[in-house]
């Protein structure tokens, strides 16, 4: 396993510096992402407006607040979310819990096709990337399909450390542009900077704490 586990995040880490199929599989992260924003804002007492997933692998969603703390804890969750879910990933299949990863993978696009995401290029990506993992599950080959459970584990770690990487410098050299760090530092008046480099931080963290649990 731990051979496996070293080969499917050299893969995903290749694979996404691709131009158009690695965006393409890129894009799950991102899924996640926005949707950790979308969970914390109905936690927090807001609402779900929509989600948007783009080609360039950016997503962006739609909330509405009822106060200035569940703006704030918005805006925070979608790092950590994504950071927590890859763990959470490396954690069942450290345990075998192979059916819970396809019950919460399979729940996860579910929820977001029919709820939250709208915009052609998300919905098309939600559809392919269902099939394809329906087609892998129906297709009955157990070594292929946790093959296919490590990478996605492993793609989905790799683009939440990467991401957040790149959140951090963004907001080091242009922090008017750097997404969520920057609506915290509108938000409560700290540097997005100090924002951007807590993602990476925590992102690191998670994935230190992903990688041990197999070796």
């Amino acid at each position: 396993m731990k051979t496996q586990i070293i080969i499917s995040l050299i893969v995903a880490l290749l694979l996404t510096q691709m131009p158009v199929i690695g965006k393409y599989f890129a894009m799950l992260n991102t899924m996640v992402h926005e949707t950790g924003h979308s969970l914390m804002a109905l936690l927090s007492g807001g609402e779900v407006r929509n989600i948007s997933l783009f080609p360039n692998t950016s997503g962006v969603t739609m909330t509405g607040h009822t106060s200035w703390f569940s703006h704030v804890l918005t805006s925070l969750s979608g790092y950590i979310f994504a950071s927590t879910f890859a763990f959470l990933l490396f954690y069942l299949l450290s345990r075998g819990k192979y059916t819970m990863i396809v019950i919460l993978l399979l729940g996860l696009l579910s929820v977001n096709l029919l709820f939250w995401v709208r915009n052609p290029y998300g919905v098309f990506w939600i559809i392919t990337f269902a099939a394809l993992f329906v087609w892998l599950l129906r297709s009955g080959h157990q070594t292929l399909i946790v093959y296919a459970l490590t990478f996605i584990a492993a793609l989905i770690l790799v683009q939440s450390v990467i991401s957040a990487f790149n959140i951090m410098w963004l907001s080091l050299t242009s922090p008017s542009r750097a997404g969520d760090a920057t609506n915290l530092a509108r938000a409560t008046k700290i540097p997005a900077v100090v924002w951007g480099t807590g993602f990476f931080l925590q992102a690191f963290y998670f994935g230190v704490q992903a990688w041990k649990r197999f070796f």
